[in-house]
């Protein structure tokens, strides 16, 4: 008779579902609140103006100029022969139908504003508005 029966221990095992789980959640919550900077953007503080009204127009064309008198067409930077020929085409697609939006900074030499401004005018483009706060 055997006083001592060996009993059968069951292996340690590790169950992965659950870790899985968690690392999916984790990795959807990183993915979910990290910021991709792909698109450039304007650092612009428009002056502010009390009687400024709202802007609705339908066909326009968005001019931006920052604190160091770069140009931005659109959001892309562009060089002063090129902002010219884009003012040349919005006239010749549109004729005086297109709004000319101006997004300047406050610190903005005057120089590039008026050139803008002079610009539009040439090219009989009346409609030109001003961004403000």
């Amino acid at each position: 008779m055997a006083l001592f029966i060996p009993r059968r221990r069951r292996k340690p095992d590790i169950n992965i579902v659950p870790l899985v789980d968690v690392l999916t959640v984790l990795i959807f919550f990183f993915l979910m609140t990290m910021q991709f900077k792909g698109e450039k953007t304007l650092d612009i503080t428009p002056p502010k103006m009390d009687t400024a009204g709202p802007a609705n127009q339908t066909s326009r064309l968005i001019v931006g100029i920052d604190k160091t008198g770069k140009y931005f067409l659109e959001n892309k930077e562009v060089t002063q022969p090129q902002l010219e020929a884009a003012l040349q085409k919005a006239a010749a697609d549109h004729g005086n139908e297109t709004t000319v939006l101006l997004l300047a900074d406050q610190d903005t030499p005057l120089k590039d504003v008026t050139f803008v401004l002079d610009e539009s005018r040439k090219l009989k483009l009346d409609k030109v508005r001003l961004q403000t706060r």
